[in-house]
């Protein structure tokens, strides 16, 4: 398996993006872009804020990171009000151009609206091609515009009724967050695949993808927004919040997206009530149970394997070193190599500490594999810095299906788990002496305490196991050779 192209990170699975949203603060801009800095982790790719200071609308959305364009005091003082929301974008439904940035506003019949989110809906292009036939005019590649032309066709009155009915028809993942002139809006999907908490600072609220970005701007955890939930938060005349719970009248229960756990959201969050640090952490002590391994040192593929090699650490008693040290200032575009230097590769983003590793035999821990060519590339370097034995332990099982809900994630085919018969056989690709995957039981203890229940599982796990939560009505309903996304007009620059 070759790679046919130079890509840092084209061995790591993505997250598509995170939300951020305040109402009533007269800093509201500043603390999104901090919020948005917090989430940073979630999307890379680009950046916008949509603020109303009680006439109009701002807004800002650049292409980028948060730091790149939120830290110019002038681009913030083109962002007034007392009310804002934001997000960070990595596409996985549309290309990443200006138009497609997020949030997307539109000026409708009940005033204007901004909205953003974080999923994937699993019907959005069945949908599109709905409206378009009506005679809709898209104007992104976003499936997020879908909910725009959704509310606008609501016969509903108000922009809550507007913005519920909306909803109604979207099938997948999505943590939402939309704006109106008076209103911020949070809303979980029915399985709550997708993250979104509740905050308040100086008696404002807060929605965000994940409590670290509470934590940034000193604001206080209220709660989790509940699965199928819609809290509507409105500035009232008189100038006091009203905060709105609807909840489904036929809920279900909440199935977290186990990656949130295991790679996505920052070890400093708490998702659903639970440390995703202590989860990972738990990750690598039960992968010491499961598949322990006579070695000197135990040494984590950086930044995501950390947490679950100080856990296998301390549960085998085989000393913790970090044996390769990340380069935290390379991004994707670092550098375009020719041939004569493509063997570079990874070492652009990691390098072995010879000085922990020569000559003994070493633990690789990491999060996950997925296609496997880093894996192929660190053991390499490993060995060439001296290593007698490598051994690689995975704190989570083999991903053997792809992600509809938000999760950049390559083809079947593609997958390292559906390319060899066995584990032996993808262990001699990547030139270990010894390969371990955590098992799913020992992910769901690390995480919720308990092993999976088969007839209800507790997590969101089809990349594990095919069990899919939602219906796929764009994938099933979608030709062969059909694109899995629409394409539109493509703009220079």
């Amino acid at each position: 398996m070759q790679d046919d192209h130079f890509d840092i990170d084209g061995d790591t699975l993505h997250e598509e993006c995170g939300v951020f949203g305040i109402l009533g603060h007269p800093e509201a801009a500043t603390l999104t872009a901090l919020g948005l800095h917090a989430l940073q982790h979630r999307g890379q790719e680009a950046a916008g804020i949509v603020t109303f200071d009680g006439r109009q609308f701002h807004s800002e959305r650049q292409l980028g990171l948060v730091g790149d364009h939120y830290t110019n005091p002038a681009t913030l003082a083109r962002l007034p009000g007392h009310m804002a929301m934001g997000h960070v974008r990595y596409s996985t439904t549309g290309e990443t151009i200006l138009r497609n940035v997020q949030p997307l506003f539109a000026e409708l019949e009940v005033g204007g609206i901004a909205i953003a989110h974080n999923g994937n809906f699993t019907n959005g292009l069945t949908l599109r091609r709905q409206l378009i036939a009506s005679g809709a005019i898209c104007q992104s590649t976003s499936d997020t515009e879908v909910v725009l032309h959704l509310i606008a066709r609501s016969r509903r009155q108000s922009s809550s009724d507007r913005f519920l009915d909306a909803i109604g028809h979207l099938e997948g993942a999505y943590a939402l967050v939309a704006l109106t002139r008076t209103k911020l809006i949070g809303a979980r999907d029915p399985n709550g695949i997708r993250p979104l908490v509740l905050g308040e600072l100086d008696g404002k609220p807060i929605f965000a993808s994940e409590t670290c970005a509470l934590d940034i701007i000193g604001a206080k955890f209220v709660r989790d927004v509940e699965n199928g939930e819609v809290v509507i938060c409105e500035m009232q005349a008189n100038g006091e919040i009203t905060i709105e719970s609807i909840k489904p009248r036929v809920p279900v229960r909440e199935r977290v997206c186990l990656f949130e756990y295991v790679y996505f959201a920052r070890p400093d969050s708490v998702v659903a009530g639970r440390s995703v640090y202590g989860a990972r952490k738990r990750m690598g002590i039960n992968l010491a149970q499961e598949a322990p391994v006579e070695a000197d040192v135990v040494v984590p593929v950086p930044d995501g394997g950390t947490p679950a090699a100080i856990g296998y650490a301390q549960a085998s008693g085989i000393p913790f070193e970090l044996g390769i040290i990340r380069n935290h200032y390379v991004g994707r575009t670092f550098i375009e190599p020719t041939q004569s230097i493509r063997a570079f590769g990874v070492k652009l983003k990691h390098s072995a500490n010879r000085a922990e590793i020569a000559g003994k035999r070493v633990v690789l821990v990491d999060d996950s594999i997925v296609r496997g060519t880093t894996s192929v590339k660190i053991v390499q370097m490993i060995r060439e810095a001296g290593a007698k034995e490598v051994h690689i332990r995975v704190a989570s099982p083999m991903i053997y299906h792809s992600d509809y809900y938000g999760i950049d994630t390559p083809d079947p085919e593609k997958l390292l788990a559906n390319q060899y018969a066995d584990i032996e056989a993808m262990c001699r690709y990547i030139g270990a002496d010894s390969l371990q995957f955590l098992s799913i039981d020992g992910l769901y203890k690390a995480v919720g305490g308990e092993p999976r229940n088969p007839l209800a599982p507790q997590f969101t796990d089809h990349y594990f196991t095919g069990e899919y939560p939602t219906p796929l009505t764009d994938l099933n309903g979608r030709q062969k050779n059909e694109p899995k996304q629409i394409s539109l007009m493509r703009e220079a620059g």
